[in-house]
């Protein structure tokens, strides 16, 4: 499998990444005691991104989608995550109902519907798959790309309990980020559901998460004294967008010139001769919709048409209304000449996996998650939990260690997240 190329790495990343390897116990020992405090998120996916001077969550993902680009060699990694997960939710779980987003068009996302329906049969659950689609009104076989297939079978409730035929589940398991609402079907159960309906978009916000990860960066900072913006990309948001009528966009400007303001000077600091740029992005939401790159608070005025209908709506048609303004963490890292960004796969507590998104048609400071990109697997599961491995490629293990622990303290926040707006 091809391993990504770093270009640019300076001293403060040589130094984070040596300092993370060196005080490993201590940090091990730091997230031992977090995870008795905090409620885990059943599974989480987090994107990072690498500059050289600095490395930074730039989004996590509570319902994550790519389960069938992770490298099979960790699926037994994945299946004792799974069991520990599982008996921490529901100890007497036998059967689990999931439930997916509506993509019956979308064979690469049944592919991952496919993977964690074969990752938890072998944690030794029944696992059927439930649709939301009305269309499905009996039991469908789709046909996947891999030679695999998966049977979608029509949502049943009775007595605030779902099912499919003949099925009684525990608990029901969402990989359906309620991007469109919480459906009536879904509220008000007698069953256990995770991810928890609250960790949907519908109202889930970006900025909270990011607020939770700032404290959690902080106290990481400290314990290993650094500066924690090495790990930590700033952001503010701003509410009533509407960018069709161009409503709200003083304070998309005006918060976008401030953070490029503190961008500068932390560039200064520390050497950094690139440009600064923030992320505009839909406080809510994924699949990379409602995304720009921004270097100068004027260019929000001067946005064309094309370009406003493209921040003004998310998945399935949602209006933006609120935005995140995210410093801009360039991706200096690439595989065969094109820009990527490593993504960290988490069931429980445990990192399972990761693979890298990769894309030939975007620049190291765009967003990757568009159409056009493709996806490299990598052996994560040693690499990030051995920083000591011994491998050809030496600084490889240490870096993906650290990858593993960043991606970590975002776990940590998203579970204080979840407890925070928890109704």
């Amino acid at each position: 499998m091809p391993l990504p190329h770093l270009t640019g790495l300076q001293g403060p990343m040589l130094e984070l990444e040596n300092r993370v390897n060196t005080l490993k116990p201590i940090i091990e020992h730091w997230f031992r005691s977090k995870w008795c405090e905090n409620d885990v998120p059943f599974y989480c996916s987090v994107d990072l991104r690498n500059s050289g001077f600095k490395l930074a969550p730039v989004d996590t993902n509570l319902f994550p989608g790519g389960f069938n680009n992770l490298n099979p060699e960790f699926i037994p990694l994945c299946v004792q995550a799974v069991m520990t997960a599982v008996e921490k939710i529901c100890p007497s779980a036998h059967s689990i109902l999931l439930i997916p987003e509506n993509h019956t068009r979308n064979t690469f996302y049944l592919q991952n519907i496919a993977a964690i329906q074969t990752i938890m049969r072998h944690a030794g659950l029944n696992v059927r798959i439930g649709s939301l689609l009305p269309e499905i009104k009996s039991a469908t076989v789709f046909s996947l790309p891999d030679g695999q297939s998966i049977t979608l079978e029509p949502v049943i409730r009775e007595n605030n309990q779902l099912s499919v035929e003949n099925f009684d589940p525990c608990a029901v398991l969402l990989n359906n980020d309620l991007s469109n609402g919480i459906p009536q079907i879904l509220q008000n159960l007698n069953q256990v559901v995770i991810p928890p309906l609250h960790a949907g978009w519908a109202t889930r916000k970006k900025s909270v998460h990011f607020k939770a990860y700032n404290a959690v960066a902080d106290e990481f900072a400290q314990l290993i004294d650094i500066d924690p913006w090495l790990i930590n990309p700033y952001f503010t948001s701003c509410g009533k967008i509407d960018f069709r009528e161009k409503k709200g966009e003083d304070c998309v400007a005006s918060s976008t010139n401030k953070i490029l303001a503190l961008i500068r000077e932390k560039y200064q600091q520390y050497g950094v001769k690139e440009d600064p740029f923030v992320i505009v992005k839909a406080d809510s939401g994924t699949y990379g919709m409602g995304i720009m790159t921004v270097k100068d608070g004027s260019e929000v005025y001067q946005l064309n048409r094309r370009q406003r209908n493209k921040m003004a709506v998310v998945k399935e048609g949602m209006s933006v209304t609120n935005v995140l303004v995210q410093e801009g963490v360039y991706t200096f890292e690439n595989i065969n000449q094109a820009v990527a960004e490593p993504v960290i796969y988490m069931i429980d507590h445990f990192v399972i996996g990761g693979f890298y998104r990769v894309h030939t048609g975007r620049g190291k400071d765009e967003n990757l998650n568009a159409p056009g990109m493709h996806f490299v697997p990598l052996s994560f599961d040693s690499d990030c939990l051995m920083p000591d491995c011994v491998k050809p490629q030496s600084l490889m293990p240490s870096r993906f260690y650290v990858y593993g622990v960043i991606a970590r303290l975002a776990l940590l926040a998203a579970a204080r997240e979840l407890q925070q707006t928890a109704y």
